[in-house]
């Protein structure tokens, strides 16, 4: 229901109007079947823009925190991400998360848009970080098509600490949301998939997984002019705060 809301009904007619978003590519975006839409995370908005703009419905994997936080922040939080689909993803360890990579990829053969933001979690400072594997395995396990997506702007429209989004000055403050051509990894699994099933369990899917994940990141550095950073952006946020910043 909260997703028709932000889509078409009050809320998607009122954002397009106050913030006037940008976007492009769209053209391109595959028109049915199944696709793993993957995108650099700036902030909490992200996940208001892309899906506004997208061609068809997103359902997002986002980290189990934004479901279990305390206050009415964290209340907002929950009550926003259930109410578009999303679904919590466990980022404590590969083990811990394997419930909602299984949700994503039955989403996924239903021929549904599963969005995700392989960073794991917001930018402590604009650039862009290490992704996570697990974008890798949904990817070469569904055999889809993956469809980067670079976001700007929305660093300024909703800032961290921020508590709702608010219009940029100029035109250069705007909200853009540009969809690349699909990402095919078929080279890793076969045409049916038996080559990367062959690979589980062994160092040589470790490798894939992050080769997959590295291609991924990089697609997005050049979309977005981003400066890559290859740490996690967790390990960058932990680094920050014992130094006190």
């Amino acid at each position: 229901m909260l997703y028709g809301l932000l889509k078409s009904t009050l809320l998607g007619p009122l954002m397009r109007l106050v913030f006037r978003p940008r976007a492009a590519g769209a053209d391109g975006f595959p028109a049915e079947g199944p696709v793993l839409l993957v995108a650099n995370h700036q902030s909490f908005s992200d996940s208001l823009f892309m899906p506004l703009v997208a061609p068809r419905p997103v359902k997002f994997l986002a980290k189990s925190e934004y479901f279990t936080g305390s206050g009415l922040k964290g209340r907002l939080y929950s009550f926003f991400f259930r109410g578009v689909g999303s679904i919590p993803i466990d980022r404590s360890s590969a083990k811990a998360a394997d419930p909602a990579i299984s949700t994503a990829l039955r989403l996924l053969a239903e021929g549904h848009v599963v969005g995700m933001y392989p960073e794991g979690t917001r930018s402590p400072d604009g650039r862009l970080y290490k992704g996570r594997t697990g974008v890798a395995r949904i990817a070469l396990a569904a055999r889809c098509p993956v469809v980067p997506c670079a976001i700007s702007g929305t660093e300024r429209v909703q800032p961290t600490g921020a508590k709702i989004p608010r219009p940029a000055r100029g035109h250069h403050g705007r909200v853009r949301v540009v969809f690349g051509a699909p990402l095919d990894f078929s080279r890793y699994t076969g045409p049916d998939g038996e080559a990367w099933r062959l690979l589980e369990g062994t160092e040589a899917e470790r490798a894939v997984l992050r080769a997959v994940t590295d291609e991924i990141m990089h697609t997005l550095m050049r979309m977005t002019g981003l400066e890559y950073v290859d740490v996690y952006a967790t390990s960058a946020k932990k680094t920050a705060s014992r130094r006190g910043v």
